[in-house]
């Protein structure tokens, strides 16, 4: 079985959801989830400046990251496991700001996102998990930021009991401690 590359725009303009490149057999299966030449047929400019990966136990919240300057497009698949997927338009003259979207991406259902720059990005970790992310700009940790997972403006519906429960969630401390939705356009008006 063979699935082809197919790209889906959301409400969010930038913000897609693909399915990647796949063919099965006996042996297993090849995936291909990144192809400059294919994302140019498709109207997608994206060259990859750098890639890595997180491993994630059920329950873990990323929160909802992304760099205040130089921000970073990112290519998102779950390779192994399940997470559910949030993105939030930061964009201030954007007609979807501060609206969210989420994905649910199982490494089984070889599904990636592409989130545009000005976008937040965070997710829930349904099940043990390896994450991909090809980005098109470098990581610089002196840029780096978020907003807090439970921000009360944004609102974000996390599928909690699906890992038990708010007491069973783990946040890094420096998620535990990011700036609400309110003090980043206090701050910085959106981008």
């Amino acid at each position: 079985m063979v699935q082809k590359f197919e790209f889906n725009e959301t409400e969010i303009k930038g913000l897609y959801l693909i399915q990647t490149f796949n063919a099965e057999d006996a042996r297993g299966c090849f995936t291909k989830d990144y192809s400059k030449e294919v994302f140019k047929q498709n109207g997608i400019s994206y060259d990859l400046a750098e890639v890595f990966y997180t491993t994630s136990h059920k329950g873990v919240i990323r929160a909802l990251h992304f760099q205040r300057v130089k921000q970073q497009p990112k290519l998102v698949r779950c390779i192994c496991g399940h997470i559910w997927d949030v993105v939030v338009d930061l964009r201030r003259d954007s007609p979807t700001f501060k609206k969210w979207i989420s994905f649910d991406l199982l490494g089984e259902n070889f599904q990636e996102i592409l989130i545009p720059e000005g976008c937040a990005h965070g997710y829930l970790v349904l099940e043990d998990s390896i994450v991909s992310y090809k980005c098109a700009e470098k990581f610089y940790g002196e840029y780096d930021d978020g907003i807090i997972w439970n921000d009360s403006v944004i609102n974000v519906a996390w599928p909690l009991e699906f890992v038990g429960g708010i007491e069973k969630i783990i946040l890094s401390e420096k998620d535990k401690t990011l700036q609400t939705f309110n003090q980043f356009v206090e701050t910085h008006g959106g981008f």
